[in-house]
């Protein structure tokens, strides 16, 4: 039980973004210089399957933006060269066409270095730092901005980046881990393919994504025998403070990419299954409109009926498991 009420405190605590199903998302890629060809096939190949992923998603041609060491590699999909110039240009593009309650998804792929406000990953020419990047995210006010550094030595960017309304994701929980990063490349099969959609919605959360993927690097290094060097992080609360694991009970993040999601109709075509995934969309929108009664409701009954809601909505997920799995409707 205090386990369940810590949790309904935590995620009534975390802001929630004025964001409608099926918000509008603009996307802007940037896979950084790769210094060897396995590594610039790698990063082409993420950034690619996430570029791809957003035109099922309905993202339109103006709103993705995909700029990478090499565009004649792609000249349809990739926009221009990633520099610090056209980084700048590519947010202050996005800055305009992003409404309130839009989502703002920035993708930063390649080879990072630095410490602190001067963090960096590798481009053509200067390389920005940390704290650039910060003030091109600043337009974004009002929009929901998932900001994923999925470079080597990302770690430091969380701090400087986080915010509120902002999901900030970095494939290294410090500078210090230097040794060459596979999250990026696990975080784009999350997006882009069901295998991340643990709730089966047809819909791709940024925390399943982000599970998704850190579960399978831990299993890439085990695989190899190699000792783990790269520990992704995740900050959605706005404190700085990144999450190793926002999906769990005790977490304090998680609440906001748990929300934010990509894709389309559900995967099922059980009767059964998508009534109880409309049932699960009106509980979380009866958990929405809770937390916008927050400041006129008594804590004690707050805290109660959002622990009601949330029991129910984890009953109407194990129900649609049991189903996908053979079980009785």
């Amino acid at each position: 039980m205090k386990t369940r009420l810590l949790l309904a405190a935590v995620l009534a605590a975390a802001p929630m973004p004025a964001m409608a199903q099926g918000a509008p998302v603009h996307v802007l890629l940037i896979t950084g210089l790769g210094g060897e060809p396995a590594y610039s096939k790698s990063f082409h190949e993420a950034a690619g399957s996430i570029y791809d992923a957003a035109v099922k998603w309905g993202v339109p041609d103006s709103s993705r933006i995909w700029l990478a060491e090499d565009p004649a590699r792609d000249r349809t999909r990739i926009r221009g060269r990633a520099a610090k110039e056209t980084v700048a240009a590519g947010f202050a593009t996005l800055a305009q066409r992003a409404k309130p309650g839009d989502v703002v998804l920035v993708v930063l792929i390649g080879h990072g270095s630095g410490q602190a406000r001067e963090s960096k990953v590798n481009l053509s020419g200067p390389d920005p730092e940390a704290w650039e990047y910060e003030q091109w995210l600043r337009p974004f006010l009002r929009s929901t901005v998932v900001f994923v550094n999925g470079a080597s030595a990302s770690g430091d960017f969380l701090p400087i980046l986080a915010g509120p309304g902002r999901i900030i994701i970095t494939s290294t929980r410090s500078s210090t881990e230097r040794n060459e990063s596979v999250f990026y490349s696990w975080f784009a099969k999350g997006l882009a393919t069901a295998d991340a959609d643990a709730d089966k919605d047809g819909r791709i959360s940024v925390l399943e994504a982000f599970s998704y993927a850190r579960t399978e690097v831990r299993r890439a290094y085990e695989s190899d025998s190699r000792l783990l060097t790269e520990h992704a992080q995740l900050d959605d609360d706005g404190d700085g403070k990144g999450a190793a694991d926002p999906a769990g009970a005790e977490s304090v993040d998680g609440a906001l990419s748990r929300q934010v999601a990509f894709g389309g109709a559900p995967a099922s075509t059980n009767p059964r299954i998508v009534a109880l995934l409309a049932e699960r969309r009106a509980l979380e929108a009866d958990v929405a409109a809770l937390r916008g009664r927050r400041a006129m409701t008594d804590s004690t009954a707050y805290g109660r009926e959002l622990e009601r809601l949330l029991l129910l909505i984890a009953e109407k997920t194990a129900a649609i498991r049991v189903i996908e799995r053979g079980g009785p409707p």
